[in-house]
Formats: C-alpha cells, sequence, structure tokens
C-alpha cells in the first residue's frame, strides 16, 4: 500500500494516560515503530512532545474522545500537524482493540493517509466557541429557572401568567418583586401596571390574589435573585464576544511598520479585503430569524473561511442538517439527520423557529409547503438546512440575503399551477371551467 507520510505519531487519548506509538519508514524502506505510555498532565505532555520530536514525527493522530483530546491538542498543535479523527470512521477499518494496538492501529492508517481529519478551529475562534457554549447554557438556566418561578406562583393560586404575556416583563417582575417582599393587597400590585397593562388591572387583581405562604416568598426571592445573577452573566460575557469579535476584525499589522501610513493604501477596494467578523455578523443578521447573538453562534461553530467546506452541502452535512442517506440493494432506508455540530444544528432550528413567523418570506412559504406533506419536525430541519446554505453562499461570495417573497413557488411555475387548479375545479363541478382575467380596480 502507498506510503503518504514517512513519520508519523499514533495517540490512544483517555482521561489519565495517552498510550502513544511513533512510526518511521527508515532509509531501507523498513517500518520501525515504538510505543510508550505517557500521563495526561501538562509536564507529561511535554514528555510525550519531545518524544514525538525525537523521530521528527510529522503528523499526529488521534481520536475525538469527549473533552479529553483538548489538552493534547493545545500542547502539539504548534509543532505538529494533529489530526483528530471520528472514531466512527476508524472503526469501520478492522483491527485489534487494546489501548496499544489502538495507537498503533491509528499510526499505521495514518502512513497510508487513509484518515480523514475532522474540522479543528484556530485558537482564536476556540475561544469564541466556548464562550457562545457557555452563555447559550446560562440561558437555557435562566428559563429553567423561569419555569420554576411560573410553577412556584401556580402552587400560590397566583394566575400571573394568564394575564401577562411575560412574567419577567418590567411589569411583572415589580409585581413579583412585591409579592416577594411581604406585599399582601392584590390592588396595590396591580396599580405597579405600566403602559397598555393597565387596561388589565382588574384582570391583574383576581391574578394577583392567592393563597401565598411564607416559604413561597422565601423562595420566590431566592429565585428572582438568581435570574438577576443570570442576565448580569450573560451580559458580561456578550460584552466579551462582541469584544473578541471587534479585536480579531483587526487587520494584521507588522510590528516594524505600524503606524506607518504607506502601508495601508488610501485606493484600497473594499471589496477586494477579506471579510472581518464584525461583517459577517452584520451580513448574517440580514438572514430572517438570525439576530446578532444567533450570527455569533454560527460564526464561533463554523467559522469564518468557508473553503474548508468545499460545498454548501458538505457544511449542512457537518452541521448535522443533511439528510442520512442509508441505500442498500436498491432500497433507500432511514433517511434520518445524523450526528453533526449540535450547538450549530440546535441554534439553526432555534432561528427556523422565528423565521417561519415573518411574513412573506420564502422561508415561511417553504415550511408550510413542507409540513403539509412530511409533517412539522421535517418541515423545520429542511428550514434551518437552507438557511444555513444561504449562510454558506453569503460568507463564500459576501452577499447580503436574497429574500425570494412568500409566492415564490406560485410564481416558478404559474401556469402549471393554474392548470392545476383549473382541473380541481373540473372535478369538483363536474363541466368545463374557463378562466378571464381581468385588470384589478384600484
Amino acid at each position: 500500500m502507498r506510503i503518504v507520510y514517512q513519520r508519523v505519531g499514533g495517540l490512544d487519548v483517555h482521561k489519565k494516560s495517552v498510550v502513544a506509538t511513533r512510526m518511521q519508514i527508515t532509509e531501507d524502506n523498513r517500518l520501525e515503530w515504538e510505543t510508550e505510555t505517557f500521563g495526561t498532565t501538562t509536564p507529561d505532555l511535554l514528555l510525550l512532545h519531545d518524544w514525538l520530536q525525537e523521530w521528527r514525527c510529522t503528523h499526529i493522530v488521534m481520536e475525538s474522545t469527549g473533552d479529553y483530546w483538548k489538552p493534547v491538542f493545545n500542547l502539539l498543535e504548534s509543532d505538529f500537524e494533529v489530526l483528530l479523527v471520528n472514531a466512527w470512521h476508524v472503526k469501520h477499518v478492522p483491527g485489534r482493540k487494546t489501548d496499544v494496538t489502538d495507537s498503533e492501529w491509528l499510526a499505521e492508517l495514518l502512513l497510508h493517509g487513509l484518515l480523514k481529519p475532522s474540522f479543528i478551529p484556530p485558537r482564536p475562534q476556540r475561544a469564541l466557541r466556548d464562550l457562545t457554549r457557555y452563555r447559550t447554557k446560562l440561558v437555557q438556566e435562566r428559563v429553567r429557572i423561569v419555569n420554576r418561578v411560573q410553577k412556584l406562583l401556580e402552587g400560590a393560586n397566583i394566575k400571573l401568567a394568564s394575564v401577562v404575556t411575560n412574567i419577567m416583563g418590567v411589569s411583572a417582575r415589580d409585581m413579583l418583586a412585591a409579592l416577594g417582599d411581604g406585599e399582601t393587597d392584590p390592588v396595590l400590585m396591580a396599580e405597579l401596571a405600566r403602559g397598555r397593562l393597565r387596561n388589565k388591572i382588574p384582570e391583574l387583581e383576581k391574578a394577583l390574589t392567592g393563597v401565598v405562604e411564607p416559604h413561597h416568598r422565601f423562595m420566590l426571592g431566592k429565585q428572582l435573585l438568581h435570574i438577576d445573577f443570570l442576565d448580569e452573566q450573560i451580559s458580561d460575557i456578550s460584552i466579551e464576544i462582541a469584544q473578541r469579535l471587534e479585536a480579531m476584525s483587526l487587520p494584521p499589522r507588522s510590528p516594524d511598520l505600524r503606524g506607518d501610513p504607506t502601508t495601508e493604501p488610501a485606493g484600497a477596494d473594499a471589496e477586494a479585503l477579506p471579510l472581518t467578523w464584525s461583517e459577517a455578523v452584520a451580513l448574517l443578521d440580514t438572514i430572517p430569524g438570525v439576530n446578532q447573538k444567533v450570527a455569533e453562534v454560527m460564526l464561533a461553530e463554523m467559522g469564518l473561511d468557508m473553503s474548508q467546506f468545499p460545498t454548501a452541502k458538505h457544511l449542512a452535512a457537518w452541521a448535522g442538517l443533511a439528510p442520512g442517506n442509508h441505500q442498500s440493494g436498491g432500497k433507500r432506508y432511514s433517511g434520518r439527520t445524523r450526528k453533526g455540530n449540535r450547538p450549530l444544528s440546535a441554534i439553526m432550528v432555534q432561528a427556523a423557529w422565528s423565521a417561519v413567523c415573518t411574513k412573506d418570506t420564502f422561508l415561511k412559504a417553504r415550511y408550510h409547503r413542507l409540513a403539509a406533506r412530511r409533517g412539522k419536525k421535517r418541515a423545520i430541519v429542511a428550514v434551518a438546512h437552507s438557511m444555513l446554505v444561504s449562510a454558506w453562499h453569503m460568507l463564500t461570495y459576501r452577499q447580503s440575503y436574497q429574500e425570494l417573497g412568500g409566492d415564490y413557488f406560485d410564481q416558478r411555475k404559474k401556469q402549471s399551477k393554474i392548470s392545476y387548479l383549473i382541473r380541481r375545479l373540473e372535478r369538483l363541478t363536474g363541466g368545463s371551467v374557463s378562466v378571464k382575467v381581468q385588470p384589478a380596480t384600484a
């Protein structure tokens, strides 16, 4: 079998140990390898680094086992070409199963170029990804606490959610704070309503009349404090994300030419400059259902450079939003989506639900067209797939979102649609139907 790399290393990574195999082709075309076991602390991983450099290994491969690969990758990425491979792909090539033979098998597969590496973003993007994922977890935790508040109110016979749309709104929040502080008069609490909510003061008085025990007030106060804490944390992380995006958007400058106006031509074409992270956020924000936070998560997960995905279909498959392909014996089996980048697929489905609520848009028309035949869940995944495909083209060609309109499917085959409806009318009436078009009156 053809040799692709001359000196490689294979790592079988665990929580407390790393079984490493270094392999090389000698001058007389003989295969040599050695296997050692190292710890996973930083000093041990530095010993692993030096051990691999002794044979001048150029490429290192390891499986993506949870988060255990990250410390190894952090210390090896600067001096080696590190390949992180999907364990599911490796298992399809037969081999023996022990820690030692796993590392040897990985090194041998890499030697012949039989492994396909996973996408590992550069270090600044990995930091941005950590921040956006943590913010998502905090938002989810805030939703859970708000649900607990609602459950607590129901247990105290407080039906505030039946009157107000959002129990965490400004007016409702003031009422809950007063309730937690010991207020018992529903009339006084209802007077805290603001704006159009004051039209519902009689309903609020009834809704705020309940059986509130001391432990209800205690728990409500703690839950409101927890929500305030989460709001502060989410706000701080959002500011940090915005600052990092701005710093990543700054063009690199040479230290010895810093401040020299000749290094930046005055007549430079803006279209010829590379797309910055801040510009990409504004670009993705033009997609229906995508706001600034969704755009930040999208960029943190898939990156700014779309050349790592040859086509939009590759990006959709990597995100886990493409139909599965399982076909054998001329029969097509389950087409359910495969596991991909779950944070990206989750945020795209969330954005898709927002997009299908917009008026007179292509995405809404696509959703209703598919939901009637395939169901709502399949339809929303298809809409998320379309949005991700649009994002790939927008970032690749630096173009804003082009809205096709809610009547796109009708206008695409207008005459065939008219013929179909005429045939339906003829079947229903039992006679011939003719259509006469008259100009619309003002």
